[in-house]
């Protein structure tokens, strides 16, 4: 079918400069798919923000970096209103988040205000500035990073940010010969050489195919069954919220998509439950905000899935 052509189309596209890293393109294009914000979360130097911006420019769609730090205003995202001499009026100047796709960049080293500034966008597609609203284009999709590992001079994301996107994902390391690859290939950015391989009417054309993935009712049970395990264990402080249910529904169907089927199976659900509830999970025994309580959360929804039965 010509949308699975196009959607190995788009990950090969993103293989040529992230290499050796099959899963987490195939993540980053299902969030895509699903019209979901991804966060990267991972070590310096591991392609993070590269992969980002093959996505990006594997699109026919604009795009803006944020470099995310202490000082930034969420004016200086959003946008400003100024008093135009000229028509001696107030017009809108918008800032960068008026693009496709957007790419938060180390996100947890602004202030809560400044990460604040992307919720209102993040859910619905639009920003408010003195007591206007202004629609984002469509598609949009905020990629964001972090290091989990550096706490100097950082803010974690609250729980009703981290809610907001879709999946966290890693990269890690990749194996040697990936790296040899990597090092041994010319010094010019490989990324700028990328072309566009879906317009913006085929990517929206493939979010709509969502609508037409069929998920049994049986299925839905199953998914509901991890969603509703997340609220009524001990070893997690919260739950899994509606939009996360809404979430892993949506991005199954999109996984559905990237295999070439028009219907979901269990394994959409399974391979999808941790990138996509794991982050949105308070651990009970959480002291502080360590890596270890991320992969705790993400143990727990393993541990929670190995005790419900898969449908048949």
């Amino acid at each position: 079918m010509a949308s699975f052509s196009l959607i190995k189309s788009l990950q090969a596209n993103i293989g040529r400069v992230i290499k050796g890293k099959d899963e987490a393109i195939e993540l980053a294009v299902t969030a895509l798919l699903a019209r979901g914000h991804l966060l990267i979360e991972d070590v310096p130097g591991v392609g993070k923000t590269t992969l980002a911006h093959a996505l990006a420019r594997s699109l026919s769609c604009t795009f803006r970096r944020v470099q995310f730090t202490s000082d930034l205003l969420p004016s200086d995202v959003i946008g400003v209103t100024i008093f135009n001499q000229q028509s001696q009026s107030f017009e809108f100047r918008q800032g960068p988040l008026f693009a496709n796709v957007v790419l938060a960049d180390e996100i947890n080293r602004t202030t809560p205000k400044t990460q604040s500034s992307l919720l209102e966008a993040m859910n619905e597609m639009q920003v408010s500035v003195d007591n206007q609203t202004y629609p984002l284009p469509r598609p949009f999709m905020v990629i964001a990073t972090q290091n989990p590992m550096e706490y100097h001079g950082t803010y974690p994301l609250p729980e009703s940010q981290l809610d907001r996107f879709m999946m966290r994902i890693r990269i890690g390391y990749p194996d040697e010969p990936h790296e040899r690859e990597v090092i041994m290939r010319p010094m010019a950015d490989p990324v700028q050489a990328l072309e566009p391989i879906l317009t913006t009417h085929e990517l929206v054309e493939l979010q709509a195919g969502l609508d037409h993935v069929r998920m049994d009712d049986s299925l839905v049970d199953y998914l509901l069954a991890i969603v509703r395990a997340t609220r009524q264990t001990d070893q997690l402080l919260l739950g899994t919220s509606p939009r996360g249910a809404i979430s892993l529904h949506r991005a199954a169907k999109a996984r559905a998509l990237v295999q070439g089927r028009d219907y979901c199976l269990p394994d959409d659900i399974k391979q999808l439950a941790v990138p996509v509830l794991a982050h949105r999970l308070v651990v009970s025994s959480r002291m502080d905000l360590g890596p270890s309580h991320d992969r705790e959360a993400e143990r727990v929804v393993e541990e929670l899935m190995s005790a419900i039965p898969v449908p048949i």
